[in-house]
């Protein structure tokens, strides 16, 4: 269980002192180059959910974002007891969800600020929650192709 909260402690750290530094460097919407033509950093005052998506309500939001995590943990909580990767991929799941969390209580926004220019702006805390889903279906096709390997 040790992975899970270092794990989700890294994450949340990591999260803040990025999302600290960009409210601390930048003005809301300014964009500065970081590697040209990859990559900008773009403070972004997101007040919406994923990808734009599911209004603007920071209670609303908030109270999804715990049922989401709530769903995950029903879901994948056996495996989560025998399997490392589940225990550190639901850390940064968990991580993400709160360091969002946080802003949307503190700023009733969550700062983003990774700028691809051909995807949503985002921020570590959705890297993370994002990285911590590929890697539960990478268990859960693990763990499927070892039931299948132990029925034939």
């Amino acid at each position: 269980m040790i992975e899970f909260w270092s794990s989700a402690l890294v994450v949340l750290i990591a999260d803040q002192l990025t999302k600290s530094f960009v409210l601390h460097t930048f003005l809301p919407n300014e964009s500065k180059i970081a590697i040209p033509h990859v990559l900008w950093w773009t403070f972004v005052q997101n007040t919406r959910g994923a990808f734009g998506l599911f209004g603007d309500s920071a209670a609303l939001l908030i109270l999804m974002a715990l049922v989401v995590l709530g769903i995950f943990w029903f879901a994948f909580r056996d495996l989560a007891r025998r399997s490392f990767l589940v225990r550190l991929a639901f850390g940064a799941i968990v991580g993400g969800a709160v360091g969002n969390i946080v802003d949307r209580v503190h700023y009733h926004y969550v700062v983003d600020f990774i700028d691809l220019r051909w995807w949503p702006v985002f921020n570590v805390a959705d890297s993370c929650i994002t990285i911590g889903v590929a890697l539960l279906v990478l268990a859960s096709l693990q763990r499927e192709s070892r039931a299948r390997a132990s029925q034939a």
